[in-house]
């Protein structure tokens, strides 16, 4: 059985959504511009009463998106990819009064398992959480999704800083649990540099001993890279024989880089257009079943927001986008929930420990 709840769909028939009317639609007046009055998505599911008793889901949604309707079709569109004329879903209201209704308690239990007590202590994740639970139930859905699902990596260069993460996160890849990479250029970059150096930003990643003159190495690497004219030509040529990169080449699994104004170099395949950046990230956010955000905060919240809660399967089905993120601190986790997505799960531990316990856990 697969590991997440069965979605249970809003019920239509009961007073006020039998009652709807149908959603209102509005001309874009010009590429880019949204008429006033506009929805925005959210990434919970959200219906469109086309009237009748018609409820259309909108497919592949997430949040600050508006909806677009195109006969018996609602599109789910960036605000900057809206054209002018295309019809614009109208309204406020998310009940229904609007025609619009999203639907929060999908894939809640049935039956209500609280004990119904008003306070309780840790009701939310800290340091002080026990995680055992997290593990297990991350194993199972990894396991499913691997064959049944696409698992997005969101990773910050702290996994390519220590050897043992590093070598577990390209074990992962090869035996198949990461369907897409998405990640800065200091991930590619630092992981080039151990595969060339054995050093990440100049400190062995085994012994974490500075090596004389290694602040160099990771410009070494770039300039290589640059030299080459890629990373597939520079993995090849160079002789890079491990890593992440490496591991993501041979197994033909997309990577995504997104630049920033910080970035030394950049590597030749960093995109630098912050629109080209999230139109490349989205398309592996659409087809996301399952994202693993680690160690890295300004990614997990961009890709949060553009990751939908459910996803509409070939078949039909609708199922819960898992989120997890990965940190040492509380703050990215509470950053997220307070940025709308309330489904991520944290983890709260440090790289390292996170990657190797994963690895030794997937691996039998």
């Amino acid at each position: 059985m697969p590991p997440f709840p069965t979605y249970i769909p809003p019920d239509f028939t009961r007073p006020g959504l039998a009652a709807a009317p149908p959603a209102r639609t509005e001309k874009a007046p010009r590429d880019g511009v949204l008429p006033a009055g506009f929805h925005a998505t959210s990434n919970h599911p959200e219906y469109v009463h086309l009237g009748g008793g018609r409820w259309l889901l909108a497919v592949e949604s997430r949040m600050d998106a508006v909806l677009v309707l195109e006969d018996e079709r609602v599109r789910v569109v960036e605000p900057r990819l809206v054209r002018e004329g295309e019809r614009v879903v109208m309204g406020r209201a998310e009940n229904g009064e609007d025609g619009i209704y999203v639907h929060t308690t999908g894939f809640e239990p049935t039956a209500d398992a609280s004990s119904g007590d008003k306070f309780g202590f840790r009701s939310r994740g800290t340091w002080e959480t026990p995680f055992s639970r997290s593990y297990d139930e991350l194993y199972d859905i990894l396991r499913h999704d691997r064959d049944n699902g696409h698992i997005v990596w969101v990773l910050g260069p702290a996994v390519a800083f220590d050897r043992d993460s590093r070598d577990a996160m390209a074990s992962l890849i090869g035996a198949g649990y990461c369907h897409a990479l998405l990640a800065g250029n200091a991930l590619a970059t630092h992981d080039l540099e151990a595969g060339l150096f054995h050093t990440g930003l100049g400190q062995d990643i085994y012994t974490q001993a500075l090596v004389p003159r290694g602040h160099y190495n990771h410009l070494d690497a770039i300039n290589e890279v640059l030299r080459h004219g890629s990373l597939e030509r520079a993995v090849t040529e160079l002789g890079i024989g491990d890593g992440i990169i490496r591991t993501c080449l041979e197994r033909r699994v997309p990577v995504v880089l997104a630049g920033s104004i910080r970035d030394d170099g950049p590597l030749p395949e960093v995109i630098t257009d912050s629109g080209r950046a999230q139109d490349a990230m989205r398309v592996h956010a659409r087809r996301a079943t399952t994202v693993i955000a680690l160690a890295t905060q300004l990614h997990a919240i961009a890709v949060g927001n553009m990751t939908p809660g459910y996803r509409v399967m070939d078949d039909g089905t609708v199922r819960p986008v898992y989120f997890y993120v990965v940190d040492m601190s509380e703050f990215i986790a509470d950053k997220l929930a307070n940025r709308g997505s309330a489904q991520a799960r944290a983890i709260l531990t440090n790289a390292q420990d996170f990657m190797v316990n994963l690895w030794h856990n997937l691996r039998g």
